[in-house]
């Protein structure tokens, strides 16, 4: 999608320190932090929700779904981390492409994590 910050970033249109990047996804730190270490785990292929997604899609999205948990320990996440995903206007997603919250890096349980894409 043209005006798609996330597809900006993974083309390499827009500048962002990737953590991790293969076939299916990128791995991006936060701009907006809302835990000691918050990454952004971005499908590749571009839609909104979960709603517009393919069988392969949804089999993609499984995948990256375990990639995040092998890449954990060298994210700094080794102790647990918390996935979130925004969905629709009442879900706050505020950017149009799917994509995971990793948060972590400390103990959750201490903090209260209101997200706002």
């Amino acid at each position: 999608m043209d005006d798609c910050v996330f597809c900006k970033i993974i083309k390499g249109e827009l500048p962002s320190k990737k953590y991790y990047e293969d076939d299916l996804m990128i791995v991006i730190a936060d701009i907006n932090p809302k835990a000691a270490k918050h990454y952004l785990a971005i499908p590749k292929k571009h839609y909104r929700l979960f709603t517009e997604m393919t069988p392969e899609d949804a089999e993609n999205l499984g995948k990256c779904i375990a990639k995040v948990g092998e890449l954990a320990p060298s994210l700094g996440l080794e102790n647990g981390y918390r996935l979130i995903v925004n969905q629709g206007e009442d879900g706050v997603q505020t950017v149009p492409h799917v994509h995971l919250h990793l948060l972590g890096g400390e103990n959750l349980r201490l903090r209260r994590v209101a997200l706002d894409d």
